[in-house]
């Protein structure tokens, strides 16, 4: 090895490096900055009998359980109100998520993540600005809400297209499971931040993330290096010439290549039906739908029903919604490490997703009984919600966006990646919006909902767990698909 191709090793390393570090903080900063809404929920609309009221409010009838809501959502349907609110953000993100992956591919993605960014920033201060200016208009915070979902899509498509570009396919699932606790640890910092604050003045539990989101964008504008041919590097090799297995895994389906599906060999973006026609993407999409409408139900409802469910203040429920999210950082490694050493993606998911139906169950009769049921069952239920969602949202996601069928061409992994979190996102907005409307009947139903959407998820990924199952055989395992998946990790 020459002393330059030494040095040249040496540099993309330490880029690399930089570029987990960079994109890791920016997408904490992004889900920071989603988190405060369910923490103030809480204050929003609550049950004011119990608390002694200031001299300068009347007391009537009317609103003696509800003068210290903060209206509109003081109301019999705040639950409802707040589910609006939740999908109106979630609804605008999955539409606009489809529209960042094909801008993504067309743009530099320093500028495209900066402004997204920086004007996440801006709507999120918009919505804390509600509580020092007395703003009830419920159209205001709706279209605060819209604006923020639409900016807040820049991220994911355009953060795993940095990373997709970064890194080959050499324990690729490990690699993003344990980039992907951004999204916990985003969520744990968003809770902390925003319990802080939740009782005192709830609008800093907004402008406090605002802040940080916007100065993490920012950092982004100054220091991201989008693709390693920006500076000279090599472009990590995903395939080799002919296409066939892969160079560290086998393909997600293996089926026959179409050479006739789209630009072979081009750096021309692909187009979005192109996109679909790559082997997997339509599965994972769908299961993705059912796993994040669960996932979203916890992240914007979870600190409500402790609350509902228990005697605890909404500070309190905010910090004890937290272990429900170091579960998913749990999962989301363990489902990377274990996809990494049996390339038996969809098997991994459908497994977590089957132990997920369950521990919710679990959850809901005995989660309220003591705080270490509570605990326990959430960190084994945020492992098995979340661990098949961080997966997919990653690794599947650069692998269907490098899929050997593709020939070469580079330029489809922010608009592969946008479709399976778009259509996830579809399915993020309709759970917490449905969960809204549930609630008012009965949270026992809230869970049965999100058992059924764990169900279905499962059923989603039948055909490729079929596929996979297959190629497992073929390498000479006798037993069961589980067994030979654990020979795998072990050996």
């Amino acid at each position: 090895m020459t002393s330059r191709s030494a040095y040249s090793i040496i540099c993309r390393q330490r880029y690399r490096v930089f570029i987990l570090g960079i994109t890791f903080v920016s997408y904490t900063a992004y889900h920071l900055s989603r988190r405060p809404l369910s923490v103030v929920k809480n204050v929003l609309s609550q049950n004011c009998s119990t608390l002694k009221p200031p001299p300068d409010v009347h007391i009537t009838s009317q609103n003696k359980d509800t003068w210290c809501s903060w209206a509109p959502f003081d109301g019999k349907d705040a639950n409802e109100l707040l589910g609006y609110l939740d999908s109106a953000f979630l609804f605008m993100y999955a539409f606009f998520m489809f529209v960042s992956g094909f801008v993504a591919e067309r743009v530099d993605l320093r500028y495209f993540l900066a402004i997204g960014m920086l004007m996440s920033g801006v709507f999120t201060y918009l919505f804390g600005l509600a509580y020092s200016q007395g703003i009830h208009s419920f159209t205001y915070l709706i279209i605060v809400q819209l604006f923020c979902g639409a900016f807040q899509s820049t991220g994911w498509p355009s953060l795993v297209t940095c990373l997709g570009n970064w890194f080959g396919k050499a324990r690729r699932g490990l690699l993003f499971g344990l980039w992907n606790s951004h999204l916990y640890l985003g969520n744990i910092l968003g809770a902390y931040v925003a319990g802080v604050y939740v009782e005192e003045n709830w609008g800093y539990s907004f402008i406090i993330p605002a802040g940080i989101v916007g100065v993490s964008g920012f950092l982004i504008f100054l220091f991201l290096v989008p693709a390693p041919e920006d500076v000279g590097c090599k472009t990590p090799v995903y395939h080799h010439g002919s296409f066939g297995e892969s160079t560290e895994t086998a393909p997600l389906i293996d089926e026959k290549i179409n050479p006739n599906l789209e630009f072979p060999n081009s750096n021309k973006a692909i187009t979005f039906w192109g996109a679909l026609k790559i082997p997997g993407v339509i599965d994972f999409s769908l299961c993705l739908f059912f796993a994040k409408l669960v996932s979203y139900t916890f992240l914007f409802w979870l600190p409500k029903y402790i609350a509902s469910s228990t005697p605890l203040s909404s500070e309190q429920s905010a910090y004890l919604s937290v272990p429900f999210d170091i579960g998913g950082i749990i999962g989301g490694v363990l489902a990377g490490y274990i996809a990494d050493h049996t390339g038996a993606s969809a098997v991994t998911c459908a497994s977590l997703l089957g132990i997920a139906v369950p521990t919710l169950f679990l959850y809901d009769a005995f989660g309220q009984t003591d705080m270490i049921s509570n605990i326990v069952l959430q960190v084994i239920g945020g492992a098995a919600v979340n661990g098949p969602y961080a997966l997919i949202t990653t690794a599947v996601s650069a692998e269907l966006g490098t899929h050997k069928s593709l020939m070469g061409n580079s330029k489809a992994l922010a608009t592969v990646t946008a479709i399976i979190d778009g259509t996830g996102s579809v399915g993020a907005a309709i759970g917490p919006l449905l969960a809204g409307f549930v609630s008012e009947t009965s949270w026992n139903n809230v869970f049965y909902m999100v058992m059924v959407s764990d169900f279905l998820a499962v059923l989603a990924l039948l055909r490729v767990v079929w596929h996979e199952a297959r190629r497992l055989r073929r390498k000479g395992s006798w037993c069961c698909v589980i067994c030979a998946c654990c020979s795998k990790i072990w050996v």
